[in-house]
């Protein structure tokens, strides 16, 4: 597992709850039972962070590598960017992800060469969800990126991944609130809400990548930022 160098503090207001996140970030928790295989997402923090929505997110044990084998992270996060249950994907009657307009999949992979090599990666596709769409596989791909070819938006720190989204898209809808949505394999969903790219002071308190351009990152390893545990200041 490659590990980031020397992560730079940064300012990240954290509640201890989605209810007490507040308005321009959320931190949801949840415990998988013991016979759970996969890693999963256990601590999630998501916000917008300039043009992009910023997102720090812990697993219960290494998310990719070769420690997981077969057996790698393939958790999919809901983005509700409009807050509107009746716009975005159609998944069933009472589903949480209902209305969700991106899902962002976050895979631990692994590339298989010729001579029976392979080696392994973290994946993190992209996909924007519309109206007919039944499922996160229906939404057209908007970007499959991976911690190799591109740093700047793709990073982990032991079981800690952290993934910086492009929200530019015209067709995105964007409201005041975002509702994220993460639906554990046999497990209940857990969600919460968030400011969104039109709420007020959008991009300016969730800082989990420290740039230099108006919260755009330089590319540079060196620029990652560490989160704070949640719950704390």
């Amino acid at each position: 597992m490659i590990r980031l160098p020397a992560l730079l503090a940064c300012t990240l207001l954290l509640g201890g709850s989605a209810a007490a996140a507040g308005k321009t970030n959320v931190t949801f928790r949840y415990k998988p039972p013991m016979d759970e295989e996969r890693p999963v997402i256990t601590d999630a923090t998501v916000g917008p962070q300039g043009s992009d929505f910023a997102m720090r997110l812990r697993f219960d044990k290494l998310p990719w590598g070769d420690d997981c084998k077969n057996r790698c992270a393939n958790a999919t996060l809901f983005l509700d960017t409009d807050a509107n249950p009746h716009t975005g994907l159609r998944l069933g009657n009472g589903a949480p992800e209902n209305g969700a307009d991106l899902a962002v999949i976050i895979q631990g992979a692994r590339d298989y060469k010729e001579g029976g090599t392979s080696s392994a990666f973290l994946r993190v596709k992209v996909r924007q969800l519309g109206d007919e769409a039944k499922s996160a596989d229906d939404g057209e791909l908007l970007a499959e990126l991976n911690h190799r070819q591109d740093p700047e938006r793709v990073q982990s720190d032991g079981t800690t991944v952290y993934v910086l989204v492009d929200a530019t898209t015209a067709t995105l809808p964007s409201g005041r609130k975002v509702r994220v949505i993460y639906h554990p394999p046999g497990a209940k969903p857990v969600q919460g809400t968030v400011s969104g790219m039109l709420g007020s002071g959008a991009g300016s308190s969730v800082q989990i990548f420290k740039g230099t351009n108006n919260g755009k990152t330089s590319g540079k390893a060196g620029n990652w930022s560490r989160a704070p545990a949640a719950g704390t200041k």
